[in-house]
């Protein structure tokens, strides 16, 4: 899943309760490419997150995502 992607972006750039929306728009619902698409294009109306950023997340899949997974793995 890429919510701990979008809530990091979410919370770089300072967007008021970004745990809290994440699990609201995820929590009991199946998420597939078009509503992980629609999610994170919501980020920009708000005009919060550069479209960059925005971009950036877009081009994300659940594949090519590790998180902080090889920094974690450099610290055992």
């Amino acid at each position: 899943m890429l919510g701990e992607a979008i809530q990091t972006v979410m919370r770089k750039y300072n967007v008021p309760n970004a745990y809290e929306k994440m699990k609201e728009a995820t929590r009991g619902h199946r998420l597939d490419a078009t509503s992980m698409r629609k999610l994170i294009e919501s980020l920009e109306v708000g005009g919060e997150i550069p479209k960059a950023e925005i971009e950036a997340l877009l081009t994300l899949t659940p594949s090519s995502y590790v998180g902080n997974a090889a920094m974690a793995a450099k610290r055992i």
